[in-house]
């Protein structure tokens, strides 16, 4: 089943690559453009090649791109020998599916889409529509209260369901759903698709459209509107009205294609929007099929394509690869077993994969920083995950500050808040930055996000922790401490102090701040910002605060909507400070410490209107609205602090992860605790006798040592080499001022020294047989000696009473913890 989905606009320009590497897709992608000339004064090649994003914001143009993407992906699909036998739509998806089934003809498919997208521009800013993650039933009760003002758009899957109708019943609903723990996040368009609202375009729909000549499908095709298989020439004006008015009923469609039998659906578009869904009603029809994707986010070429290929090769799918590897003799089959099978790797359909959350025991997040939650058994706490690097998330690599790629603040907000919305608590009060999160060149972090049971209040305790990936021993890292609270509790805190009214912008008298030097000022700075965190375009001074216009770059406005406000937008956003006076200057730079008073009241945005106003001192309180001036972000304060090179480098020195010292620490509480007397099988060699005053240093270690090892050759001897006894004989070697066991401590007995390196040897060869045992001339230290030889520990030094042993303990970032204390090094 080939699947097309009616959202994912913000994705099209993903496939700009395969204009230059396919020659199918880019004839249809010509063919289309033709289609929708009549209709249209853009052109659709010029638009998909564009850098310049602002068309996203236009319903009357990317409704037609998507459009024209889907029907040529679908294209390329069938070059490659994979064709449909039957398609299904979401929304406006459908005329896409129509055109394929041959429904409608690509002109008339041009010609809906051009016009219908153009009548909806009517409707813009009369409503808004927003995603809950329940089942139809729960948002049916959510939404009753509002009396017909919200309405039930699309039911997705069997926990997905998308709601329509008037933007301040929306917002008051999503208010409900944030005080409940219900997550829920406004799609980003001002119209009410699905809706009552759209009957007043109804006549304006019928009029224009009634010149289409629907056909009856050549390939399946099954309605979204009916939940049934359309088999008749029935998709005329009057249904692409309707399909535009009634619920998206794609659920129950795709279970009704579950029942027929199909087991494949491929998603034809420029990134997955609906494998989710169809995956989670596949899981709760208890059906077995494969759901796969086209191109994604980030990667829209020909290699793309191809690894979509084989994804849909070994799993069933019959594949032509002629197109990729030509006629021939050139084409090799894989090697087979004797069961001969089409799939030549096993199919395990019993088991969860590797990689999936559900199978493990955990929670898929779904969140491009975070990768599974899970909550506590005492059902108090909460516990998200996650891991971060170069690799996965290059767009990080753009966060440059001293010399050091480092998770910009606004993420560890991003991640409290996600987290505040998985327990009910959707104000962010505070959030300090306690330690910067260095990315490694190589490598990756895990990441903890630790939700506390909430107290008296409903507020929780929210803490972020990391560590290297590659290094389970390593102490977690505290980097953000804060809390959160949930809505009705947070009262004023966090009201914003100058609302955007949305009818002036920018305000009257602000005066235009000159931007063409601004980034390479701040890389003279410190702060190197790569092009994922460009993102300030225009700024203005108005009295004492700073007002500023910030989008996300293209390539990452395909990713927006997945987090609650990107990281990046909200950092481009906080740039503006070093417009007043406070951002940056002399030999330091200053990062975000303190977050005070923090709501979200609108995800997915791409683009941003910010009044920086400074509260004092290093202080600046943020308000952010979308491009039409609703509230998006408020923040009652941010207190940035200096943070020097040397600070961030010593953070990100590797030498950390590699270099190590030797470290004298107190025994366990265990080693000092002896065993029976009557278990004893213990033999001394007390070396500490001094040597001859007439022998030289170097006759008095030799003939210590040979002296010490003859005894030991002899003692083996005697006890055999392996021991059959009740407990395990030991041979305990005393020496004095043989090793230094600390700062302050010196190798007083150069005599004694090989000592310890003679018997180390032959504690390798015979384990727990030998024990070494360094004492100084404290009296105290005399008495422990029967407790180190039962220590249990290979090696001790015993220092004025104390027991000490030996560990191995990390050199701290830098080489001159590994340099022994004292003057003269260099």
């Amino acid at each position: 089943v080939f699947v097309f989905p009616g959202q994912g606009s913000q994705w099209v320009g993903m496939a700009a690559g395969l204009l230059e590497s396919s020659q199918v897709f880019a004839e249809r992608i010509e063919q289309c453009e033709t289609a929708l000339a009549a209709h249209v004064d853009w052109s659709l090649t010029a638009i998909l090649r564009s850098s310049d994003d602002e068309w996203l914001d236009r319903v009357d143009v990317v409704q037609p791109v998507l459009w024209a993407v889907m029907v040529s992906l679908a294209e390329l699909w069938r070059s490659f020998g994979v064709v449909p036998a039957a398609v299904v739509g979401h929304s406006q998806g459908e005329i896409a599916a129509a055109c394929v089934s041959g429904a409608l003809s690509l002109e008339d498919a041009a010609m809906v889409v051009a016009l219908r997208s153009r009548a909806i521009l009517e409707l813009a800013g009369s409503g808004g529509m927003a995603s809950l993650g329940v089942p139809v039933e729960r948002a049916s009760e959510l939404i009753a209260e509002y009396g017909g003002r919200v309405s039930v758009a699309a039911v997705n899957g069997p926990g997905s369901v998308t709601v329509a109708g008037e933007p301040q019943a929306l917002d008051e609903l999503l208010a409900v759903c944030e005080a409940q723990g219900v997550w829920a996040r406004r799609v980003p368009v001002d119209y009410a698709s699905h809706s009552v609202q759209v009957e007043a375009i109804q006549e304006r729909l019928l009029t224009e459209l009634a010149g289409i000549e629907p056909q009856a499908p050549t390939v399946p095709f099954f309605s979204a509107v009916t939940a049934g298989r359309v088999e008749t020439a029935a998709l005329d004006a009057e249904y692409w009205y309707t399909n535009l008015r009634q619920t998206v009923r794609f659920e129950e469609t795709v279970r009704l294609l579950l029942a027929q039998g199909f087991d494949a659906f491929v998603e034809a578009s420029a990134h997955p929007v609906l494998t989710t869904p169809v995956e989670s009603t596949v899981e709760s029809a208890d059906a077995d099929a494969v759901v796969l994707g086209t191109l994604r986010r980030g990667e829209g070429g020909q290699e793309r394509f191809t690894a979509a290929l084989t994804e849909a090769f070994v799993n069933g799918l019959t594949v032509d690869w002629t197109p990729l590897v030509g006629e021939g003799d050139a084409h090799v089959d894989l090697p087979t077993y004797t069961f001969q099978h089409q799939r030549y790797w096993l199919r395990d359909v019993s088991a969860a994969g590797a990689d999936d959350a559900t199978g493990l025991g955990l929670t898929g997040e779904g969140h491009p920083l975070l990768g599974a939650s899970v909550s506590l058994a005492d059902g108090q706490g909460l516990l998200l995950t996650g891991r971060l690097s170069l690799s996965s998330h290059p767009w990080l690599r753009d966060h440059a500050v001293a010399g050091s790629v480092l998770l910009p603040g606004t993420a560890f907000v991003e991640l409290a808040i996600r987290a505040g919305d998985s327990v009910g608590c959707g104000v962010l009060d505070e959030l300090a930055l306690e330690a910067p999160l260095v990315l490694p060149e190589h490598g990756g972090v895990q990441v903890q996000v630790m939700v506390a049971a909430p107290g008296a209040d409903g507020s929780r305790a929210v803490s972020v922790y990391s560590r290297p990936d590659d290094d389970t021993e390593r102490e977690w890292v505290r980097n953000a401490d804060g809390l959160l609270l949930p809505e009705h509790t947070a009262s004023e805190r966090t009201t914003p102090e100058h609302a955007d009214d949305g009818q002036v912008w920018p305000p009257a008298d602000a005066q235009p701040i000159a931007m063409d030097t601004f980034y390479a000022d701040l890389a003279e700075a410190g702060y190197a910002y790569g092009p994922s965190f460009q993102g300030l375009r225009a700024a203005w001074r108005v009295a004492d605060d700073v007002c500023a216009e910030v989008a996300l770059p293209a390539e990452q406005r395909e990713n927006a909507n997945r987090f609650g406000l990107h990281p990046a937008l909200l950092d481009a956003a906080l740039q503006a400070a070093a417009l007043t006076g406070i951002g940056a200057g002399g030999a330091t730079v200053r990062l975000p410490f303190v977050w005070n008073g923090v709501r979200l009241r609108a995800s997915g945005a791409s683009s941003l209107r910010v009044r920086l106003s400074v509260n004092g001192g290093d202080t600046v309180a943020v308000d952010a609205a979308d491009t039409t001036g609703r509230p998006v972000f408020s923040a009652r304060g941010l207190t940035l602090r200096p943070v020097t090179a040397d600070q961030l480098s010593r953070t990100a020195d590797d030498t950390a992860d590699s270099l190590f010292r030797l470290d004298w620490v107190p025994a366990p509480v265990s080693s000092t605790e002896q065993p029976q007397a009557a278990a004893d099988r213990t033999t001394v060699i007390d070396c500490t006798p001094p040597a001859s005053a007439d022998a030289g240093l170097a006759d008095s270690v030799a003939r210590a040592t040979a002296d010490v090892l003859d005894r030991i050759q002899a003692w083996l001897a005697d006890s055999g080499a392996t021991d059959t006894g009740e407990a395990p004989s030991r041979l305990v070697v005393v020496t004095h001022g043989a090793v230094s066991a600390g700062p302050g401590d010196v190798v007083s007995d150069l005599v004694h020294a090989p000592v310890w390196g003679l018997v180390r040897t032959a504690q390798s060869e015979h384990p727990g047989r030998f024990v070494l045992v360094d004492t100084d001339d404290s009296p105290a230290s005399a008495a422990l000696l029967d407790a180190a030889a039962h220590s249990g520990e290979p090696q001790l030094a015993l220092r004025a009473g104390q027991l000490l042993v030996p560990r191995l303990a990390r050199g701290g970032g830098s080489t001159d913890a590994l340099v022994a204390s004292g003057g003269g090094w260099r």
